[in-house]
């Protein structure tokens, strides 16, 4: 089943007239630039009430314009918005901040005009997407429909942070946004050295954290001052409960109203969708549907991801026709077939020819599912323990004591290699977790697996398919010798030997992380008592993925992964404030009483 496979009623039965800059107000009186496309016939516009698609956007309005007029075309107002402080409109831009209260009051401007029939649908992804949720947690009457995609649930716990550490992402975005801010293009002299910082931002993230005043964003002062509270609200506190962090505090009072979540299995964002649609689902009429690919941050379009290739239709190669599927039947009322099909549709990765001599080098495969929920109903949460011998099997270890201890050094993290990325320069995606020079912080060709401070352990190779798709869930038996330190989980596909790859591919799927002073919880920090035993929960980001005959499943633990996450530097002071460093003595405990495992929702045969 494609996920291109949509059927539409809006014909092409209208020429496009644009309105640029309209300057919409505000409630405090800022004016936000939106630019309006109309249906209209013979070069004038159509003098009748239409719907409105609206998408607010701190990356330039002018990126909409094609789509503005293919909505336009097809008997649609389309309303793009540069948010408060980008480009053309007015304010001071402070990300996220105010994006709940302008949203509303966008909606609910445009309800008013006499082009509108009352009906508002949103659409967006990422930053464009966070707006979409902000806006409808204060509960606009006019919102109508909604299409968040790769969009968050809270910035802090999967985002932004996650499971309290800061996702270097965010860092080097503020870097990438100063140098795109409006103050830049006004300024040659400013341009030239937000450019010249975001260059060198690899430099300033090994330098993290970052000393107010202390690098070309003080020029931009809102842009610095975001870098730092990031930073600096390490705890789950009043900073991130804001509307324009996520819905997580705000799902009872979230506007219900048809919502179509879309993410990706490698996205930042794969953990928001999946929990957005839980929630949303939960209450409400909605209805609330959920597509998730096999696509990376921004990557419909494709049929792979990193050195991955999936199915051909895979990729969403017709993005428009699915949202006006969507906003057809729920702004227009009509017949588009959406009551007849399942609220979920999954692509399950894994079962391809696997490694081949072409680019991309591994021919994963995969397929789409659908289901009514989530996790699919024909799933079982099935525990794998982790074993004294680095053997990874669903049988319980029966040893009365065993542990693996391993040396943790901050100035030696563990590099990324691709994975859940985005404004960040390093490639996302899959790949073989073997060092090389497209990867920040690699020595040599070495795998991830022969460091000293990463915990491998590994299943037989397997009789028979097994496939999993859900939520995983780690739990760990840890000690420190410290007061503070990092844990981190990772998922993987082993492939046996093959073309490219004469030692095997070890295929990265989904990872985590958890840092050990939020170990009970996220509100409050507990700093720990070196050499005592705690028990730590991580939810790692779901996945679907078909490990096949032959194939091995392993689970990498370690303490670092830099830089999607930021360093912990093991002395337990103050978080994006402490410059200190010191290497940690940390153990994984996996014996009878402390049995380590990841818990995998594995569907039946």
């Amino acid at each position: 089943m494609s996920v291109a496979q949509t059927q539409v009623c809006s014909a092409p039965a209208y020429e496009a007239s644009v309105e640029r800059n309209v300057m919409m107000p505000l409630r405090d009186g800022v004016r936000l630039a939106t630019d309006l496309y109309f249906p209209a016939l013979n070069d004038q516009k159509v003098d009748q009430k239409f719907p409105v698609v609206l998408t607010r956007t701190p990356y330039d309005k002018l990126g909409n314009d094609t789509t503005g007029k293919w909505f336009a075309e097809r008997g649609y107002v389309f309303a793009a918005q540069d948010v408060r402080g980008r480009y053309e409109s007015e304010g001071t831009f402070y990300a996220f901040a105010h994006e709940g209260p302008d949203g509303y009051d966008t909606v609910e401007w445009l309800a008013q005009q006499p082009f509108c029939t009352g009906k508002i649908g949103t659409v967006g992804a990422s930053y464009c997407a966070a707006v979409q949720s902000a806006l409808a947690s204060l509960n606009p009457p006019h919102l109508a429909a909604m299409i968040p995609i790769y969009g968050p649930s809270s910035y802090y716990h999967c985002a932004m942070r996650q499971n309290g550490a800061l996702e270097m992402r965010f860092f080097t975005y503020a870097f990438s946004m100063a140098a795109r801010s409006r103050e830049a293009a006004a300024d040659p002299l400013l341009k030239q050295a937000l450019d010249e910082a975001y260059e060198d931002v690899w430099a300033w993230t090994e330098n993290y954290p970052l000393r107010k005043g202390n690098s070309p964003l003080r020029l931009v002062p809102s842009y610095e001052q975001w870098a730092m509270d990031i930073s600096m609200h390490a705890s789950y506190d009043d900073y991130w409960k804001q509307p324009g962090y996520g819905p997580r505090p705000y799902y009872d009072q979230h506007a219900d109203v048809p919502t179509l979540y879309i993410g990706g299995w490698y996205d930042t964002y794969t953990r928001a969708t999946v929990e957005n649609f839980q929630e949303m689902s939960k209450r409400g009429d909605g209805p609330v549907h959920m597509l998730m690919g096999p696509w990376h941050h921004g990557g419909m379009g494709g049929a792979g991801t990193g050195d991955v290739s999936f199915k051909p239709d895979a990729a969403l190669s017709d993005r428009n026709a699915l949202f006006l599927r969507w906003f057809d039947h729920w702004l227009k009322g009509l017949e588009t077939g959406l009551d007849k099909v399942k609220p979920v549709r999954y692509f399950i990765m894994g079962g391809g020819e696997g490694l081949v001599e072409a680019s991309p080098t591994i021919e994963h495969g995969g397929k789409w599912a659908t289901c009514d929920a989530w996790p699919p109903p024909n799933t079982t949460p099935t525990p794998f323990y982790f074993h004294a011998d680095g053997s990874l099997s669903t049988k319980a270890p029966a040893d009365e004591e065993a542990s693996t201890t391993y040396t943790f050094d901050p100035s030696d993290p563990v590099p990324t290699i691709g994975g859940h990325l985005s404004s960040i320069p390093i490639p996302a995606g899959g790949y073989d977790q073997r060092q090389d020079g497209r990867f920040h912080a690699t020595h040599g060709r070495l795998p991830l697996a022969a460091r000293g401070d990463v915990l491998c352990f590994i299943t037989e190779p397997l009789e028979e398919d097994l496939v999993v798709t859900g939520p995983l869930v780690a739990k760990l038996y840890v000690s420190t010798d410290g007061l503070d330190t990092d844990f981190t989980v990772k998922l993987l596909d082993i492939y046996p030997p093959g073309p490219h790859y004469p030692n095997g591919c070890a295929l990265n799927l989904t990872d985590s992380i958890r840092r050990l002073r939020f170990r009970n919880s996220f509100e409050q920090e507990e700093l720990a008592e070196p050499g005592t035993v705690y028990e730590l929960e991580i939810e790692m980001y779901p996945t679907g993925n078909r490990f096949v005959k032959g194939h091995q499943i392993r689970v990498d633990i370690s303490s670092s992964n830099y830089p999607r996450f930021e360093v912990n530097p093991n002395t337990g002071g103050v978080l994006g404030v402490d410059r200190r460093k010191r290497v940690a003595q940390n153990t994984l405990h996996h014996d009878k009483s402390r049995p380590s495992h990841l818990t995998m929702w594995v569907a039946e045969k």
